[in-house]
């Protein structure tokens, strides 16, 4: 088992519990009534901290969770230092530690952009676009997505200027891609080499892909992502901050993501 902070989260929710809930249990075997004066020091710790560790612990795991982008794979839609919020709950509820679900709910959808933990090293997390959903045939050729057949619109918005960490990335082909219904900009370096690919989607999986196509460790490359794997779908800015890009970006703060 991959131990990740929310199993440390649990641990300190199930230890400050223990102690609370055991001195009250000790009191009352005894006759005794609660005083806070009188209790020991580790039990006025653990009664401190326990609901505000519970009351995260079940935020984290059933509501939403906030992440760091520390990489520029989903430019321009994400970028180095953006904190966002995911939806912990929009596919399905699971348990935490042992990511079991337990209420089904909806399933992701071409153009989402989620957080699911990466297949080869399920302690780090990933965020990417779904690109294919199960049964979905994908096909990357000079650049241009097909999806079951129809190649997905592109239109050139010029050239990117990359700001702070992302400056790399200027002089790059900023496009809009209408991805069965949803609009999102994409990065493309012309003239760097791309695996190109076909593939069908099987059953449980989901192709992924980075918007910023030419920087992004993604399906290309180690396959799909299985369905127990997601954790959340990314929905929100609510902070930005490049330490070489002026700071806070005041800017992206509010963005609602698509």
């Amino acid at each position: 088992m991959d131990f990740d902070f929310s199993f440390y989260l649990f641990l300190a929710t199930v230890v400050t519990g223990v102690i609370w809930g055991g001195y009250l249990l000790i009191l009352k075997s005894q006759g005794l009534v609660f005083d806070e004066k009188n209790e020991p020091v580790l039990v006025e710790y653990a009664r401190s901290f326990f609901p505000i560790v519970l009351i995260v612990l079940l935020l984290r795991s059933f509501i939403a969770e906030p992440f760091r982008i520390p990489s520029g794979s989903m430019m321009p839609t994400l970028l180095v230092g953006d904190f966002i919020l995911v939806n912990k709950f929009t596919f399905g509820l699971r348990l935490p530690v042992i990511n079991k679900k337990i209420v089904e709910l909806n399933e992701p959808k071409r153009g989402d952009i989620v957080v699911f933990r990466y297949p080869k090293e399920p302690s780090v997390d990933y965020i990417k676009r779904v690109i294919g959903l199960p049964g979905d045939k994908v096909v990357y050729s000079n650049k241009q997505l097909t999806v079951n057949g129809i190649p997905v619109q592109q239109v050139s918005l010029g050239r990117y200027q990359g700001l702070g960490q992302g400056e790399d990335m200027t002089g790059a082909e900023r496009l809009s891609e209408n991805l069965t219904g949803v609009e999102h900009d994409i990065l493309i370096r012309n003239g760097t080499p791309t695996v190109e690919f076909s593939h069908v989607v099987p059953a449980g999986n989901y192709f992924v892909m980075g918007d910023n196509r030419d920087n992004s460790n993604d399906s290309r490359y180690w396959g799909y992502v299985p369905e127990a794997n997601l954790v959340g779908k990314a929905f929100f800015i609510w902070m930005s901050w490049d330490w070489q890009d002026k700071g806070v970006g005041f800017s992206r703060i509010g963005t609602v993501l698509n």
